[in-house]
């Protein structure tokens, strides 16, 4: 049994550490991309407070196809381009969305998501997802959580 949890009262940057650490020790020697984007995705809800939604959107033929989450029923695909996590995946540049009722084209899987960090996961230069975070606070997430959540992502590209 694993046991990954935060420290409370840690500053976010330990925080972001804390998380990156946890999922490398949960990754480690797993072939597996799905069973790896599933734990990440638990560490994420446990490590994150005030979300609504927490996953991946895997990069398959072109599109966006909705990987391991935890939170309400989602898009199953997203065309390169359209709403936050399109717009991310197309750029390959995070997308901090402080308001998502004011992002041209977003998209509403969650009626209740006020704000969205979305940061690609990239190998080799290409894009192979996108980790997707939704909060019902707005302006939940801020440059510290971008660049913690960026650090997560390079980590684990060659595992999931």
């Amino acid at each position: 049994m694993f046991s990954f949890a935060p420290t409370p009262g840690q500053s976010k940057a330990d925080l972001h550490a804390d998380l990156t650490a946890a999922a490398l020790a949960l990754t480690d020697g797993e072939p597996d991309a799905v069973a790896n984007m599933a734990n990440v995705a638990a560490l994420l809800w446990e490590f994150l407070p005030d979300l609504n939604w927490a996953g991946f959107y895997r990069m398959v033929a072109g599109e966006l196809v909705l990987g391991p989450f935890i939170g309400k029923p989602a898009c199953i695909r997203i065309p390169l381009g359209q709403g936050v996590c399109g717009t991310a995946a197309r750029t390959a540049q995070t997308q901090l969305v402080a308001d998502v009722h004011a992002f041209p084209g977003h998209i509403a899987c969650d009626a209740a998501s006020r704000s969205e960090l979305v940061v690609p996961v990239l190998r080799d230069g290409t894009v192979i997802a996108v980790i997707d975070l939704d909060s019902p606070s707005p302006a939940r997430f801020d440059d510290d959580d971008a660049r913690g959540i960026e650090t997560l992502a390079q980590a684990i590209a060659t595992r999931i």
